[in-house]
């Protein structure tokens, strides 16, 4: 008795993604996408407002402020700038999708912090380093608002507190986020100062499977083959897994380079599929020289927090505390 041959599983079909003969991909999902909300109004968490920082590219950042600013002796206070970079998976989602807008929203308002969240280009439309460059433009444009005191965007120049800046990236966005924070070494940011960043549940890979990898090959929300799907559509072409933008062993060669970071604050689960690529982030950093904290959870998953509400409160705990 002969049986059917189990079809290949399409990573592709999974992630709903059309590969066109050009090499950009049709995202066959429609998302609403949500507009910005500038009426700081009462029973509004948040006040938005998007401004583009590159005609040429179209790169836009989405500014959320509190609606209500806390004050000392009649004068507003000062308050720390957090440089947001989403998760996406490298080709999904855009900034301005309903989950990152709810969480920039819910963040702003419960850590009383200015958010400008950087809606960086996707692949396979652009590949990396495209969100990188996208991320460092953002983070000069911000330098920028700090010395121009006529033309500054208002948001930033009367409310935040350029001394206290700090990165942020989920997902996709921690592998930016690292990125950002390495190249902004780079530059001399004055006066913004970078106080530390948080890498939560940092997107990794390599050539070789992991433990998690393989204990989670057909995970029903990231599977490994649309993992790999995902890098083979954002990497540069004709690099392997184990470049550094994938595998971040790859940055021990800049080991001098990446100990002169900041505080880091490193977040995952054990249920991750990526989670032993995030512990080989930690040890890099570690080895490096870096400040870092680690807090790991054995229970939990990539993405959690977008569907228990617990796990996001505690997350937003975490970094309040990191923060303050």
């Amino acid at each position: 008795m002969s049986r059917d041959p189990v079809p290949a599983f399409d990573a592709y079909k999974h992630l709903n993604l059309s590969i066109n003969p050009d090499g950009s991909c049709t995202r066959n999902f429609e998302y609403p996408i949500v507009d910005p909300d500038p009426s700081p109004s009462p029973g509004k968490l948040t006040a938005s407002k998007d401004i583009t920082i590159n005609l040429e590219t179209g790169v836009t950042v989405r500014i959320f402020r509190p609606t209500n600013l806390p004050s000392n002796d009649n004068t507003i206070a000062r308050l720390p700038i957090l440089i947001h970079l989403h998760g996406s998976g490298w080709v999904l989602y855009p900034a301005n999708s309903p989950a990152n807008s709810r969480g920039c929203s819910q963040m702003a308002s419960e850590l009383t912090v200015i958010i400008v969240s950087v809606n960086y280009r996707l692949a396979p439309e652009h590949r990396l380093p495209t969100q990188y460059d996208d991320a460092l433009e953002a983070l000069l444009w911000v330098k920028r608002q700090a010395v121009d005191k006529t033309n500054g965007e208002p948001w930033l120049r009367d409310y935040a507190d350029f001394s206290r800046c700090y990165i942020f990236g989920s997902s996709t966005g921690a592998n930016l986020a690292f990125q950002l924070a390495l190249r902004s070494l780079d530059h001399d940011l004055t006066p913004l100062k970078i106080d530390g960043s948080v890498f939560y549940q940092p997107f990794y890979g390599g050539k070789a499977r992991t433990k998690a990898e393989l204990k989670n090959f057909a995970d029903p929300v990231m599977p490994v083959p649309a993992i790999d799907a995902m890098w083979e559509l954002s990497l540069p072409k004709g690099v392997d897994r184990d470049h550094r933008y994938c595998n971040p062993v790859g940055y021990l060669p800049q080991k001098e380079k990446v100990g002169r970071l900041g505080r880091c604050l490193v977040i995952g689960y054990g249920g991750d599929t990526l989670v032993d690529h995030q512990q080989d982030f930690v040890e890099m950093l570690v080895t490096a020289g870096v400040r870092v904290e680690a807090k790991f959870d054995d229970a939990g998953f990539h993405g959690i927090e977008l569907v228990d509400p617990r796990r996001a409160v505690a997350l937003l705990n975490m970094i309040r505390e990191f923060i303050n």
